[in-house]
């Protein structure tokens, strides 16, 4: 997952497969951790298009998306992911 979507790739259109680490719904927000074979990358769920099925997801569950890479505002990077910028 993270071999495609770095802070370079911002606004760059990505396919990413990989299994569902974990999901975090926070209130109308949906975060899913996407885990491939190159590690890990955070998913924000549009609750326009996909709240429903999200809402579904379990650990370990497959997964292949496609949107938009999309830096993290200074204050929300995680400096423990290689994804944490994005």
């Amino acid at each position: 997952a993270d071999a495609d979507a770095d802070a370079d790739a911002d606004a760059a259109r990505v396919v990413l497969c990989g299994w569902v680490d974990r999901r975090r719904d926070l209130g109308g927000v949906c975060f899913v951790d996407l885990r491939d074979h190159t590690g890990l990358v955070q998913v924000v769920v549009d609750p326009e298009v996909l709240a429903d099925a999200a809402v579904k997801l379990h650990s370990e569950d497959v997964l292949c998306i496609e949107g938009c890479v999309r830096e993290r505002p200074p204050e929300g990077r995680n400096e423990r992911m290689a994804t944490g910028a994005v």
